[in-house]
């Protein structure tokens, strides 16, 4: 008896040891990013259900949001203070995803934070096959002297679906294979949540992948677009789909289809400035009547409702513009610069692109840095107030610490470049939108980025895992800032400033594009989209 008393005694004492330490466990657990993490809804393994589109049935849901792949799960490291970063591949992936619908601010365009060459305005800041692959199977009897088979005759979207069905089946099979050899490059590291089946995709999109880019509309408004500025993205992409070999004439050996208008060059011509009328009026109607114009000409809007096909708008102003049509926003792939999920952003069909600053339409200047012994400031901000994070970061942090320098603006004679460049992070908090070029230019010039934002999907987060290069951190961390970041070891630092410089190609900008750059990375999120559904015909459905 004694010798129980003594043995719950201890049992006693122990829980008593251990309950702080539960609590604290749980009080960093609870202090994650509201950011999102866009591996739940890309799995590497197609569920067994895929989403299906047709003319006379199509589903309320505009893609498959399935769960997220436990084969690939990463190991994240709490660092003091609160903030997350991570050594490799986790098992938790859930989020809670919010579709609350907002209005951007009507803020001019001369009302940007244009204060500083490289600072302006922020535009504020998941496949699994697992299930049979896309064949339609011949019902066939011999009854002889007379063959009664049943005869059918397959579309070019049949045949389109059935190749798809294979590349879904090549891509599962290359999950847990070896990776291809290819002189250029191969994927490789806890960059990426599964680096050969990536490969095999990304080699598979090349082989395969075709873009019909439908013709009509005119410069500016359509097939043009800005290729400098904080926009560029967006004319960048439209100029290349121009020339691309993924270009093809043939819309019936197409897997998507390109709406070639730009938002930016909307915002420019069309917006109207009077106060007292709709100022989206003009520019939402020019979007209706070019989709109304090609789904009257054609029949692959109308055989979709618009599922297999596509914009790209780098300007703030895109996501509200799609609404103009419902299945645009609904249905269509939108690649997005401002991915927020709190405007309706939908990670499984919508695609996060980002945002780059080009001041002259190239990244001359802006690439490379020096080593990490090079770098004597901890952590760099600088910009405008706009938005509710970039205040609570200057209010804690503007010109109290030099291991932290954060400015409203930075001093006379002082290069933001140069800063970049002698940081060893470099922090990038949401604006009035979450898109932000800081995440570019920090890994241009070799800065691990510190990304302070509340709905937002990182852009290729499909195929990167941002916790393996990037510190990701919830608002109400911003007080622990110096303490989250120097409690980094120095040997997870490298560790994270190498991988950044490593997955940078994947957003550089080339003229022309080379393989797995940004324009490529674009395409290929695309791509993915595509895998996720299934297009039937009227005869099919």
């Amino acid at each position: 008896m004694g010798s129980w008393r003594n043995s719950t005694a201890s049992s006693t004492k122990l829980l008593w040891l251990i309950l702080p330490f539960m609590a604290v466990a749980v009080f960093i657990g609870a202090r994650k990013s509201n950011m999102v993490d866009g591996s739940k809804y890309y799995p590497w393994v197609w569920s067994s259900v895929i989403t299906s589109y047709s003319s006379s049935a199509i589903k309320d849901n505009a893609a498959v949001a399935a769960a997220g792949p436990a084969s690939l799960g990463r190991r994240s490291t709490a660092v003091e203070g609160g903030g997350e970063v991570a050594e490799g591949p986790s098992e938790d992936y859930g989020f809670n995803q919010t579709s609350n619908s907002s209005y951007p601010p009507l803020a001019m365009e001369d009302e940007m934070d244009v204060e500083l060459p490289a600072i302006a305005k922020e535009d504020d800041m998941n496949v699994t096959l697992g299930g049979p692959d896309i064949f339609v199977s011949v019902n066939q009897t011999h009854r002889l002297p007379v063959d009664t088979r049943i005869n059918r005759t397959y579309t070019s979207l049949d045949k389109l679906e059935a190749h798809l069905g294979r590349v879904r089946a090549a891509i599962k099979e290359a999950e847990f294979g070896n990776k291809t050899h290819d002189p250029d490059y191969v994927p490789d590291g806890p960059m990426y949540w599964n680096a050969a089946a990536f490969q095999r995709s990304y080699l598979e999109m090349e082989k395969q992948f075709k873009v019909y880019v439908y013709e009509e509309g005119e410069p500016p408004i359509f097939h043009d677009g800005p290729c400098k500025n904080i926009y560029a993205m967006e004319g960048n992409f439209i100029y290349h789909m121009e020339t691309t070999k993924f270009r093809t004439k043939n819309p019936e050996k197409a897997h998507v289809f390109f709406l070639p208008m730009s938002a930016t060059m909307m915002v420019r011509f069309i917006f109207e400035r009077n106060p007292n009328v709709d100022h989206w009026l003009p520019m939402k109607q020019t979007v209706k009547d070019y989709v109304d114009l090609v789904g009257s000409k054609y029949p692959f809007w109308n055989r979709s409702l618009g599922a297999d096909h596509f914009t790209v708008a780098c300007h703030d102003w895109g996501p509200e513009l799609s609404k103009a049509v419902p299945y645009l926003f609904k249905n269509s792939i939108r690649a997005l610069c401002n991915a927020n999920t709190s405007e309706g952003f939908n990670p499984s069909k919508d695609v996060s692109i980002p945002e780059i600053l080009l001041p002259d339409g190239t990244t001359r200047g802006i690439l490379n840095g020096p080593s990490p012994r090079y770098r004597p400031v901890l952590a760099f901000f600088a910009g405008g107030v706009h938005g509710p994070i970039r205040p609570i970061l200057l209010e804690h942090w503007q010109d109290k610490d030099p291991d932290l320098q954060v400015h409203k603006y930075l001093p006379k004679g002082v290069s933001y470049m140069a800063m970049l460049r002698q940081s060893k992070y470099c922090i990038s908090p949401s604006g009035y939108e979450v898109a932000s070029p800081r995440m570019v230019e920090a890994l241009y010039t070799g800065c691990v980025p510190v990304l302070i934002k509340d709905h937002y999907v990182a852009p290729f987060s499909d195929v990167l895992n941002w916790k393996s290069f990037a510190v990701i951190l919830a608002v109400e961390d911003i007080p622990n800032l110096k303490n989250i970041l120097t409690g980094i070891s120095t040997r997870q630092y490298l560790r994270m400033q190498r991988r950044g410089k490593q997955v940078r190609r994947h957003f550089e900008v080339n003229y022309p594009p080379k393989r797995y750059d940004v324009f490529h990375m674009i395409l290929h999120s695309v791509w993915l989209r595509r895998l996720n559904i299934q297009i039937q015909g009227v005869a099919d459905s």
